[in-house]
C-alpha cells in the first residue's frame, strides 16, 4: 500500500494487482494423476553379462538397468517389492548410453543365484 508515498520520479508506478486463488469449476486435464515411477518402470531389466554373473556368484549382488531418474532408495524399494527379497545396499552408475546401472547387494540369508534363476537369468 503506497497510498501516502511521495515519489520523486516522473515514471508511472502501477499499483500491485491482487492474484485470486484458482478455483476451477472442472479439471483442465482428464488424465489421472498417477505415479509414473512404480517398481516396474524403475527396474527395466536385469543384466546377464559375464561380469554381472560373477557379481551374482561372488558378492551376492544382482545387476539391473534402471530408470535414470530413480535414486538408490527407490531402486531398493522396487527390488524388494518386485522380487520379495531383502536388500542390504545399492550402488549405482550412469552408463554412457544414459541408462542407470544398479548393483543390488542382497542380504546374506538370500541367495542371489536362486533369485536370478527365479527371474529367468539362466
Amino acid at each position: 500500500s503506497m497510498a501516502g508515498t511521495k515519489r520523486y520520479t516522473t515514471a508511472f508506478h502501477r499499483p500491485a494487482t491482487k492474484n485470486a486463488a484458482k478455483a476451477p469449476k472442472y479439471p483442465r486435464s482428464l488424465k489421472a494423476n498417477r505415479n509414473k515411477m512404480d517398481e516396474f518402470s524403475i527396474i527395466k531389466f536385469p543384466l546377464a553379462t559375464e561380469t554381472a554373473l560373477k557379481k551374482i556368484e561372488d558378492h551376492n549382488t544382482l545387476v539391473f538397468l534402471c530408470e535414470q531418474k530413480a535414486n538408490k532408495t527407490m531402486i531398493k524399494k522396487a527390488v524388494e517389492k518386485r522380487y520379495g527379497v531383502k536388500v542390504i545396499k545399492v550402488n549405482t552408475l550412469v552408463r554412457l548410453d544414459g541408462l542407470k546401472k544398479a548393483f543390488v547387494r542382497l542380504a546374506p540369508d538370500v541367495e542371489a543365484m536362486e533369485v536370478a534363476t527365479k527371474i529367468g537369468l539362466f
